[in-house]
C-alpha cells in the first residue's frame, strides 16, 4: 500500500481570520546527505503555504504543525505546468513545420502558443488554488 500524502513539519507565521500562513523547509533529496558540503546539488530553502482553515484561531503563531497534502496534487501540478505545455509544444512545432517552410518561424510559433495556455492558467488561478490546497494538523508533543 503506498502513503498518499505529502507531509511538512511547519511554524505558522501569520494568522488573519480564517487564513493561516504557515513556513515551511523545503530540502531537496540530498539535502541530509552527509557529503552535501562538498556538493554544489545540496539546497533548502523557505517557503511560505497559504491554507485556509475554519480552526485557525485554535492555532497560535509560531506553533509546529503539520501541513498535509496529496500527491495527486503534486502529479496534477507537473502535468499543468510541464507535460501538456511540452506536449503542446511539441505538437505545434511540427504542425506548423508542415505548413511553414522556415524552421525558425514554425519554433517561434510553436513558442508563442504557450503564452495562451499559460495565460488561461493565471485566469483559473483562484480555481486551481481551491484544487492544490493543504491542510495542517497540530503536532501533539
Amino acid at each position: 500500500m503506498t502513503n498518499n500524502t505529502i507531509k511538512h513539519l511547519g511554524i505558522v507565521e501569520n494568522i488573519q481570520g480564517s487564513h493561516l500562513s504557515v513556513r515551511i523547509v523545503q530540502t531537496s533529496a540530498c539535502a541530509a546527505c552527509s557529503a552535501k558540503g562538498h556538493c554544489s546539488s545540496a539546497d533548502s530553502k523557505d517557503k511560505i503555504i497559504d491554507i485556509i482553515d475554519t480552526a485557525a484561531s485554535s492555532y497560535q503563531v509560531g506553533e509546529k504543525v503539520m501541513v498535509v497534502g496529496e500527491t495527486s496534487m503534486g502529479m496534477m501540478a507537473v502535468v499543468l505546468a510541464f507535460v501538456l505545455p511540452f506536449v503542446l509544444l511539441i505538437f505545434s512545432l511540427f504542425l506548423l513545420m508542415a505548413w511553414i517552410e522556415n524552421e525558425l518561424y514554425a519554433a517561434l510559433l510553436s513558442l508563442a502558443v504557450l503564452i495562451p495556455y499559460y495565460f488561461v492558467l493565471w485566469l483559473n488561478k483562484t480555481r486551481l488554488k481551491q484544487q492544490f490546497s493543504f491542510t495542517i494538523k497540530p503536532i501533539n508533543n
